[in-house]
């Protein structure tokens, strides 16, 4: 006796599913790639943003330590003699509360 096979039919509505469950998995992956770059991408931005911030606040430091020096007591007494002018404490005045 031998026994028939059955050949199992796709009906429309399981090809639909089917087509919609592959689409869903397709665009789930499309989507992960897309957004994936575009994390890299701002990471990468990010990053030369705090590149430039480093190097505006050593360029700030190193400012502030040139106004500091040429700021010094030394330094303006030696502009001011050199103008011929002459530092008198006399004429100082202390304003307080």
């Amino acid at each position: 006796m031998k026994k028939k096979q059955r050949k199992m039919k796709i009906t429309g509505e399981e090809k639909f599913l089917l087509f919609i469950s592959i689409s869903c998995i397709v665009c789930l992956f499309a989507t992960q790639i897309f957004f994936g770059a575009q994390i890299s991408n701002t990471k990468m931005n990010i990053e030369k943003v705090e590149y430039r911030i480093e190097n505006q606040a050593k360029k700030n430091e190193s400012l502030t330590m040139q106004v500091n020096e040429l700021t010094s007591y030394e330094n303006v007494s030696d502009v001011i003699e050199g103008m011929g002018l002459a530092y008198n404490n006399k004429n100082i005045v202390v304003i307080g509360k």
